[in-house]
């Protein structure tokens, strides 16, 4: 029971009655929790008000989501694990979760967040595990998971290039330099640019993302075969 009431728990989908309201819900599952915040404060949090009145079944997903994520703060959690916290929920949502999340955690609550989507991973940890195919194949801060990962360079095509010691690659009119050492690279290539007078339009650079080192790991690393066995 200690450990329950220090602790709040946000799963893929709650399985809440569709016939209550949303205040209805957050005022049920206010009596099953110890120490609760008011329920107006929680429905001004997730950005409910105007929506308190409102049946549950009639919620849009991202609405749904947000009441979920408001019945797992009506206590004060110690340790917040959170499944999918932003499935569903419009970009602006998503913005507005991921600040909570931080305030929850800057004032001392520890947050363990499950989340396919990896700039949300490298928005939000301070440390994170990646699995493959059931592993965890990575843990660490983000930048030390991306150290070692190559860096990118983007912009739309130009006629000719440089000759840079680096992977090049071409896709729907943009190309894609691969580079272990972005500063000398993107030197380089910007003087290059300068002599002959040729403007890399569309020019982005940046270091390695969670998204292009997990994809690297997912395409070095086979899935373990798995066998059966027949029983008698």
């Amino acid at each position: 029971m200690e450990v329950r009431r220090r602790t709040g728990l946000l799963l893929q989908s709650s399985g809440f009655s569709g016939d209550l309201t949303v205040r209805e819900t957050l005022l049920m599952w206010s009596g099953l929790t110890t120490g609760t915040r008011p329920v107006d404060d929680v429905l001004d949090l997730l950005r409910l008000a105007g929506r308190a009145d409102v049946a549950v079944r009639v919620l849009s997903g991202g609405e749904q989501r947000r009441l979920d994520l408001a019945c797992t703060l009506l206590g004060h959690p110690e340790v917040l694990f959170l499944d999918e916290p932003t499935t569903g929920l419009d970009p602006e949502s998503r913005r507005g979760v991921w600040e909570l999340v931080r305030g929850l955690r800057d004032s001392g609550t520890t947050v363990l967040v499950t989340t396919h989507y990896l700039e949300e991973a490298e928005a939000l940890a301070d440390r994170l595990e990646i699995m493959h195919a059931g592993r965890i194949v990575r843990s660490g801060a983000p930048h030390e998971i991306a150290e070692g990962h190559p860096a990118t360079i983007q912009f739309l095509s130009v006629p000719e290039l440089p000759d840079l010691p680096v992977e090049i690659s071409h896709e729907r009119g943009l190309t894609l330099l691969r580079t272990d050492d972005l500063q000398r690279t993107l030197t380089d290539l910007l003087v290059w640019a300068q002599r002959r007078g040729q403007v890399l339009d569309g020019l982005q650079a940046r270091s390695a993302t969670l998204e292009s080192v997990f994809l690297d790991i997912a395409n070095a690393e086979p899935v373990p075969a798995t066998s059966t066995s027949g029983g008698q």
